[in-house]
């Protein structure tokens, strides 16, 4: 069940945009104004609302550890705020001096990007605020933006109708073309990496757009094959142009707002509508969901911004089921424990059920445990264990990593549990990769081993470690109430 909290109606104009911080809930408006609240009871902040544009503000995003704000505006600036004292950090001027429709941070914040309504897009170095490489598409204007979970990659939506995909140096990888007719209004990410059956990376991601449906796609990192983009579910839920679309943090449910007033609430995962929301008396433009409680705001042209509560914990079940489906191993009384606790009798008995009878003499004579085993690389069981075959080396570190991805099995939300460790995080911290770890594991697997992503194996592009504070008030909050 979802059920309206509030509304809120500070802007004079239509509400173009919605983010979410762990603490704060930005609004932008084409009455060239930025409204901030605190999520704790949406009161609006004392240096709210911001202004420093000199016309309507078309998006709003949060860095990742909220401190910082950006916003963009039909004035060709992408304009930076600190959310302590709601001062401007920095101006950046668009290239071109073209109005700049939209803007979206990189995970780890390191990256900020800027699309103009002639095409260009900017990719900006956050920290020293400088701009480190331009871009364009051609005839059409740059209207949706978003970075991939690992922070390497970024997709572009144009009015043309195309996503087309990116990397850090601007290199066009793969372009979607026509993924909706009359035009592209929104795309997003969901926040989770995920791995094919083959063992690639993959990405879900929403679009939206004119032609009145909501997509998600697949993207498929292929190490020889390049970019992968397959439609796996096309949404029609709604009767109009479809504005923005949003996935929740934890990816399984994805809202929409449309021309025709509805907000509707999907499973993700398989696309099934759950709920149609009425409540907007014109256009919903702009979606988000809060990534530390289950709120959902939504902006539309009547003015005015409704805050929304997601009740009945579906999403938490659904997460579950998905994780089920995805071939983590269930049997046997191991699950109940995490893989960290295993006692060396234990992991002989988890080759056994894996069909790895052929190392089990190896790993016996090695006391290899729970920890020792999650710490195992191709390397060590080359030149620690003297697993001759190339196969069959591969076949035991496919099993670890797939061990790595299951959920402990006693309740505990998998996103609380560092992948590393399998533990409750304390201090857990973004990567380079956009998984997040608990600080001390991270921090040891970079001085100890290549300076590659735990997760995915591929390098990462710096060893810089961003505190996920929104994730640890999450885990806090968590941790209380058992």
């Amino acid at each position: 069940m979802v059920s309206l909290i509030c509304t809120l109606q500070s802007h004079r104009d239509d509400v173009n945009c919605c983010a979410f911080s762990g603490s704060l809930l930005a609004t932008c408006s084409a009455d060239k104004s930025i409204c901030v609240y605190s999520t704790r009871d949406f009161s609006e902040l004392p240096f709210s609302p911001l202004s420093g544009h000199g016309y309507g503000v078309h998006c709003c995003c949060f860095s990742a550890c909220g401190q910082y704000l950006a916003s963009c505006s039909t004035d060709a600036t992408t304009v930076v705020w600190s959310m302590d004292t709601g001062e401007i950090e920095a101006v950046l001027e668009h290239p071109g001096r073209s109005p700049v429709r939209v803007c979206a941070f990189s995970p780890d914040s390191s990256y900020l990007v800027s699309g103009g309504s002639d095409g260009t897009i900017a990719l900006w170095d956050f920290t020293s605020r400088t701009l480190r490489r331009t871009g364009a598409v051609t005839d059409t204007s740059i209207v949706a933006c978003s970075f991939t979970p690992c922070g390497q990659l970024f997709i572009t939506g144009s009015t043309y109708g195309d996503l087309r995909l990116w990397d850090l140096n601007m290199n066009h990888l793969h372009a979607e073309k026509n993924a909706h007719d009359l035009g592209v209004s929104c795309c997003q990410f969901a926040p989770q990496i995920k791995k094919g059956t083959d063992g690639c990376v993959q990405f879900q991601l929403a679009s939206c757009g004119q032609d009145s449906l909501l997509k998600i796609w697949i993207v498929s990192l292929l190490s020889a094959a390049g970019i992968k983009m397959q439609l796996a579910h096309t949404l029609t839920g709604q009767s109009a142009p479809v504005l923005s679309c949003a996935y929740s943090a934890d990816g399984q449910m994805l809202v929409s707002g449309s021309v025709d007033k509805t907000v509707t609430v999907y499973q993700a995962n398989e696309g099934v509508l759950l709920y149609t929301l009425n409540q907007h008396d014109r256009y919903v433009t702009a979606c988000a969901f809060s990534p530390t409680a289950p709120i959902i705001a939504t902006g539309s042209m009547d003015k005015t911004v409704n805050i929304w509560r997601v009740e009945d914990g579906s999403g938490a079940q659904d997460e579950a089921a998905s994780v089920s489906s995805c071939g983590g191993r269930k049997s046997s009384g191991l699950s109940r424990l995490m893989v960290s606790e295993w006692s060396e009798e234990d992991v002989l008995a988890w080759l056994r059920e894996e069909g790895l009878e052929a190392v089990i003499d190896l790993f016996k004579s090695n006391n290899i445990d729970g920890e020792e085993l999650l710490s195992l690389t191709k390397e060590s069981l080359s030149s620690e264990l003297h697993i001759e075959s190339l196969g069959l080396r591969s076949k035991v570190m496919k099993k670890i990593e797939e061990l790595k991805m299951a959920p402990a099995n006693n309740g505990t939300p998998d996103e609380y549990l560092c992948p590393i460790t399998r533990e409750v995080m304390k201090d857990p911290v973004i990567a380079a990769d956009g998984y997040s770890y608990e600080r001390e594991a991270i921090e040891s697997w970079i001085n100890t081993k290549s300076r590659t992503s735990p997760m995915t194996n591929l390098p990462l592009q710096t060893t810089l470690l961003t505190p996920n504070r929104t994730l640890k008030m999450a885990i806090l909050r968590w941790t209380t109430c058992q």
